[in-house]
This record gives C-alpha cells, sequence and structure tokens, in this order.
C-alpha cells in the first residue's frame, strides 16, 4: 500500500470513529447543538420576536418557536433579501440558495459562513467512510466529476448573493479534490442543460474518470451522450476505472437494472441527502440500510408523524423518541437561521443507534383520491421489484389518480418510460399491483372494496419525461420529476407522448 493512500485511509477510519461515536449519543448530541442555536437564535429579530431566550430546554423551545414552512418565514427573509443584520441568525449570511417548491414562486434559504462548512464537511465525510469501511481510496487518483448546477452567482438589488445550493456549494470545493475535478469552470456554467450534456460528454469521453456524481435521470443522461460519441457499448469501456457513484435527490432503486446495463457492471454506490436547508444525511456504510442522519453538524432535527404533517399543532418528538419504519414529516433548525422549519419530506428510521434514515417522499407528493395514502417510498419499491423480476428497465414514470374514468372503476395510472420494455407486460402490472397492496392495506382494502381497479400503465415515447422538464424550463441541474402526485397535472401534460400501437 502506497504512503498516500495509508495516510487517507488513517484519517478517514478516525473521521468515521469520530462520527459514529457522537452518533451513538444522539440525543445528547442533538440536545448540545439545539442548546447553542438558541444562544444565537436568542440575539436575533426572530428569536425576540418569539420569547427564545438563552436558558430555554427543548419543551420551552417548542413552545414558542411554532413548526413552519416557507410561507410563514417569507417576511423575515424579505428583510434577509434587502441585506438587513441579525434577523434570523446573527450578521448577516453570506449567500441565499434560490430553490423551486412553493405556490408562489421561488424560495430563497438563507446559507451562512457555519451553515456552509456543514455541507462542505458531510459530502467529504461520506467519501471518507466509504475509504474507511472499504479500504478502497484508488478513485482520488482518477478523474471525478460532479454534475450539478451553474456555479455564476446572480446579485438581488441590496446587492446579496444567491444561486443554485450545488453552485454555490461548487465554488467551495477542497483544494485535494480541485485538480482531479471535471468538467471545467467554463463547461460549468453552461445554463442550457443540454448543450451543457454534450459539452461535458465531449471534455471527459478521453478521461481516466473514476467518481462520477449527481441525480441519476441527468447522469443517465451523460452516460447515453458518451456512448453515442464513443461508439462504446459500455461505461466501463469508456471509463475502465469508473469505480464510485455518488448520488441523492431520488430513491436510485428504480435506475439500478438501466445503470448496470450502460455501466456494463454493478459498481459501488453512495447515497447523499443534502438540501439546500442543509446537508441532513449521508451512507456512511456499504452493509447498513439507510443513511446516517448528521446530527453533529448545526441542525437541530425534529419529527413529526406523517399523518399529522398538516394539522395546526402537530406532536414534535425529538430523535430519542423517534421509531423504526415509522413515516415522519422532518423539522429542522439550524446555523442558517431555520428555526423548527418543514422542509416538506418524510422520512423513516431504519436504525435508532446510531440513528439512519431514508426519504420516504414528499408531503405535498402522495395520491390519496380515494383516501389509500399512497407515498413514494411504496410505488418506487413496487417499481423495482417489478423490474427486478422481470427484467425490465425505465428511465422515469409518474403515478396519477383517474377518478373520471370513461368506462369502468376509477384507478391509479402509472405513466412510464421504458429503456427494456417487460415481455410479458401483464405479469409486470401484476408484480406491481401485488406490491402496492402488500405494502397499501388502504389501497389493499379500496380494490377488494370495489372502489379501486387495478393500476393501469401507460407507455410513453422516450425522453417524454426530458420533453416534459424542458417545456416546463426545469431541464437538468436538481430538478427532478416528481413521482407521486394526487392531482392530473402532469399526468395529462404526459399524454401527448403516449406511445401509438397500431391495430
Amino acid at each position: 500500500m502506497g504512503l498516500k493512500k495509508r495516510v487517507a485511509l488513517s484519517f478517514a477510519r478516525r473521521v468515521k470513529k469520530n462520527l459514529l461515536k457522537k452518533a451513538s449519543l444522539a440525543q445528547e448530541t442533538q440536545f448540545k447543538v439545539l442548546q447553542n442555536l438558541i444562544n444565537s437564535g436568542s440575539k436575533t429579530l426572530y428569536g425576540k420576536d418569539h420569547g427564545l431566550t438563552e436558558e430555554m430546554g427543548y419543551d420551552a423551545f417548542k413552545g414558542v418557536i411554532p413548526a413552519r414552512d416557507y410561507e410563514a418565514f417569507r417576511p423575515y427573509i424579505e428583510k434577509v433579501k434587502a441585506h438587513e443584520a441579525d434577523i434570523l441568525w446573527p450578521g448577516k449570511p453570506d449567500y441565499l440558495c434560490k430553490t423551486s417548491g412553493t405556490t408562489s414562486g421561488a424560495k430563497y434559504i438563507p446559507l451562512t459562513k457555519e451553515s456552509l462548512k456543514t455541507q462542505i464537511a458531510a459530502a467529504r465525510n461520506a467519501l471518507l467512510c466509504y475509504i474507511a469501511e472499504t479500504g478502497k481510496a484508488e478513485f482520488i487518483n482518477g478523474k471525478m466529476i460532479f454534475l450539478q448546477g451553474s456555479p455564476v452567482l446572480e446579485r438581488l438589488p441590496s446587492g446579496m448573493k444567491f444561486g443554485r445550493l450545488s453552485g454555490i456549494v461548487a465554488n467551495y470545493v477542497p483544494s485535494y479534490l480541485q485538480r482531479n475535478r471535471m468538467p471545467s469552470y467554463e463547461t460549468n456554467c453552461i445554463e442550457d442543460w443540454e448543450e451543457k450534456v454534450n459539452a461535458i460528454a465531449n471534455e471527459t469521453l478521453r478521461e481516466d474518470m473514476s467518481l462520477i456524481s449527481g441525480i441519476p435521470s441527468w447522469v443517465q443522461m451523460y452516460y447515453e451522450e458518451l456512448l453515442r460519441k464513443t461508439g462504446k457499448k459500455t461505461i466501463s469501456e469508456v471509463f475502465p476505472n469508473f469505480s464510485l457513484f455518488v448520488y441523492g435527490g431520488v430513491n436510485f432503486d428504480p435506475y439500478k437494472e438501466r445503470f448496470k446495463e450502460l455501466i456494463g457492471k454493478d459498481i459501488p454506490t453512495i447515497e447523499l441527502y443534502p438540501a439546500s436547508e442543509g446537508f441532513i444525511a449521508f451512507q456512511d456504510s456499504q452493509q447498513e440500510k439507510g443513511m446516517l442522519l448528521n446530527i453533529d453538524a448545526g441542525m437541530f432535527f425534529e419529527f413529526i408523524p406523517a399523518d399529522e404533517a398538516s394539522n395546526e399543532s402537530p406532536t414534535r418528538i425529538h430523535v430519542g423518541e423517534v421509531e423504526l419504519n415509522k413515516n415522519y414529516a422532518l423539522l429542522i433548525s439550524s446555523n442558517a437561521g431555520l428555526w423548527a422549519y418543514s422542509i416538506g419530506d418524510t422520512i423513516e428510521f431504519t436504525a435508532l443507534n446510531p440513528p439512519r434514515i431514508r426519504v420516504t417522499g414528499r408531503i405535498k407528493h402522495f395520491t390519496s383520491a380515494f383516501g389509500e395514502h399512497v407515498i413514494g417510498k411504496e410505488v418506487e419499491m413496487a417499481m423495482a421489484m417489478a423490474c427486478q423480476k422481470h427484467g425490465a428497465s425505465i428511465r422515469e414514470f409518474h403515478v396519477a389518480p383517474q377518478v373520471n374514468p370513461i368506462e369502468g372503476l376509477p384507478y391509479h395510472e402509472w405513466l412510464i418510460e421504458f429503456e427494456s420494455i417487460p415481455k410479458d407486460k401483464q405479469a409486470f402490472i401484476e408484480s406491481i399491483e401485488d406490491s402496492m397492496r402488500a405494502q397499501n392495506v388502504y389501497y389493499l382494502d379500496l380494490i377488494n372494496g370495489k372502489v379501486l381497479r387495478e393500476l393501469v400503465i401507460s407507455e410513453l415515447q422516450p425522453n417524454s419525461f426530458e420533453s416534459y422538464m424542458k417545456s416546463q424550463g426545469k431541464l437538468g441541474g436538481q430538478n427532478k420529476v416528481p413521482r407521486l402526485s394526487n392531482d392530473r397535472k402532469i399526468a395529462d401534460a404526459l399524454k401527448q407522448y403516449l406511445v401509438q400501437y397500431k391495430d
């Protein structure tokens, strides 16, 4: 083993040992984080408006700080955007992360010096945990690519800088990664996603790529562009030393079969859970399920039972009170100046000591037109199992209720863009149906009660989701198509891409 690898392995093991030590004392660690947040928050306008005082404990904190979403924070965010100091966090944030998702337009999430450091550290720690567990650090010597948003930042009239999270973080990549990092700054600044993927492919096709990172759907576009340009059959032929895929943003399971086809083999993966609001969790082990909750990174987490997420006064619990395999809405208080802030995600715990989680969906992304309460985790698991069983692979899919069918009972419509079509479509449908009934008792009861009939698959033409996202101005970057909806807005827009079979 070379000196460089031995040093990396030793450092990685020390970092992971320290992370797991703190994670094994999750409640104690989290309460220390909360106390530090309260001490700083009491000096801010938000803290004073809500009676936040330094001596407060958790129960008192819950009594004065309500659980809120972005719209309730908007008056304070507007003051931050105007470059006023001491509004949500002492001083002024360095940046504002611009992200979409609200009914009233873009969101601007503060990013402070303190919170930026934790974003960078978490991404680093995920790689170090992989090295510590596997002993594999060879990818450090090859080229690494991070498919992300443009690092070019804009300014508000007040002078505040803003941009996408991935673009802001791109300006702070550690120096030890810079020498091997791709694409070039100029290429990374290209706004048009199709043009950008083409440029990245041209720039990297002759390089020794060892690590590739990004949202799976956009990485898939990059892979396919590389294969078109090189005439190779697999990515392993293009990049013989490609050995690690790092991803986040969506459940990877439905993509596994297609990625195996494209790459030509299975390769290790690391799942990340970054958000504009904070780097919430990362996969610390190839052997354990879920991602390690980032409990000592300036964020205090609270959890609301998912069925109470829309309540005026929901039950709020801390990490020491959670249960395994129960669906929770996630709240964050952080050193970016967020206070019991609902990020809109739902999670469940796969382990308690140390606490590991997986994302189960979005509060607003569900299907329950008939009281079935179907969530993202359920449809993604059903799709992944059906693809594996029947040798199919998909590019993307979306599920929506059909409440008013032309004939027969209502049903769930699964709009799917296949890469490899299952040989027996009816058996494929039955596999998904069986999985949904097994996972969701409400869905089963509606089927048995003749309220719903078996799901219907609508097959979409190649590049349908790409065309849809482009029509919405959301092609590339960190944008994702919701897997679930309780209405037919997306489903109806996708109908124009249906495969038309001749009789």
